[in-house]
């Protein structure tokens, strides 16, 4: 049976976390994205406890009931990643093996670059190491000129917080269809509309339309906890994530890949549009990092790959562990 402990991790910063499993193999921390929380690896949970393994499974700061912070700057990488060695301290654990999706493996690679000597492993989805040649949001931009694209459109203050505040279902659901395998479309939209259209509805808009109907990998009572959990904390300290990319950049890129020395992994959806169309993307893992095991896509499945295909995620996920 999962408790969940209430876990001071910083000052002032209390974390919900999720502790399972005895714990003889070691530990497994798992680090969720955006729009998540811990239920993004509810599927992973007992498996992983099954097999011997202590598992941490933390609301990262700005997510759910975790405490959240008023003030932007409070939720740089650098900060994220202390709060997840200050849940190993808090813990008693010396070091683990960090796995973590979207938002949650970028934390994993800034807390290999930070804090080496506490992972035993890193086990990245969806999102590989991840080297900006100069400040992201000027390489977006570039990239993108004109062309609406979520991660710009969440740089201006306000506006998007105040959207997905006022409708946080609507924005999970047209999410979870628009990244899933089935539906594989791409991120980036034509021109913002004067109309005042945003990111929900040029969603709904790529998708055919607002579909109010689960994806097949998620269920109503899966919505409803996501839904209630974005309602009690809110969108900013998630979106606040995303508007500190430029600072991370600069405190990060000094530092570079040389502490990322322990085995590293990497899996996702072959349909994953953070990958889709980006050739050397995620092969360029196996030059920059000194001990890259194995890259594995699952067919077919798109940015939701634990959820989407539980069953061939932990396949992968368990075999990797007992390689170590």
């Amino acid at each position: 049976m999962n408790s969940t402990a209430r876990i001071t991790v910083a000052d002032g910063i209390e974390l919900d976390v999720i502790d399972t499993g005895p714990g003889e193999r070691g530990t497994v921390v798992l680090l969720h994205g955006f729009p998540e929380s811990s239920h993004s690896w509810r599927h992973q949970v007992a498996p992983l406890a099954e097999a011997g393994w202590r598992v941490l499974v933390p609301d990262q700061r700005g997510y759910a009931a975790s405490s959240a912070p008023t003030d932007v700057a409070a939720y740089r990488a650098d900060h994220l990643a202390d709060d997840i060695a200050g849940l190993l301290d808090a813990c008693g654990v010396d070091d683990a093996v960090i796995v973590g999706h979207d938002w949650g493996a970028i934390v994993t690679w800034h807390i290999a670059q930070r804090h080496p000597n506490r992972c035993r492993a890193i086990i990245a989805a969806s999102v590989p190491w991840t080297p900006w040649p100069a400040p992201p949001t000027d390489v977006l931009r570039a990239q993108h000129g004109d062309n609406f694209f979520y991660i710009l459109y969440f740089q201006v203050p306000m506006i998007p917080e105040t959207e997905l505040d006022a409708d946080p279902e609507r924005f999970i659901l047209s999410i979870a269809h628009m990244a899933s395998g089935d539906g594989m479309h791409s991120l980036v939209g034509g021109p913002m509309p004067a109309d005042g259209t945003r990111l929900t509805d040029y969603f709904e808009h790529a998708i055919g339309g607002r579909r109010s109907e689960v994806p097949p990998w998620m269920t109503a009572d899966d919505l409803a906890i996501y839904t209630e959990q974005f309602q009690r904390s809110g969108f900013f300290g998630p979106i606040s994530w995303y508007r500190n990319l430029d600072a991370n950049h600069e405190i990060f890129t000094p530092i570079g890949a040389a502490p990322i020395t322990m085995p590293t992994f990497f899996i996702a959806g072959d349909l994953d549009p953070v990958i889709l169309g980006r050739p050397g993307y995620v092969e360029r893992m196996n030059t920059d990092l000194a001990n890259h095991q194995a890259t594995v896509l699952l067919p077919g499945i798109g940015h939701w790959v634990q959820q989407e295909d539980p069953e061939g995620f932990n396949r992968v996920l368990l075999g990797w562990l007992d390689s170590l």
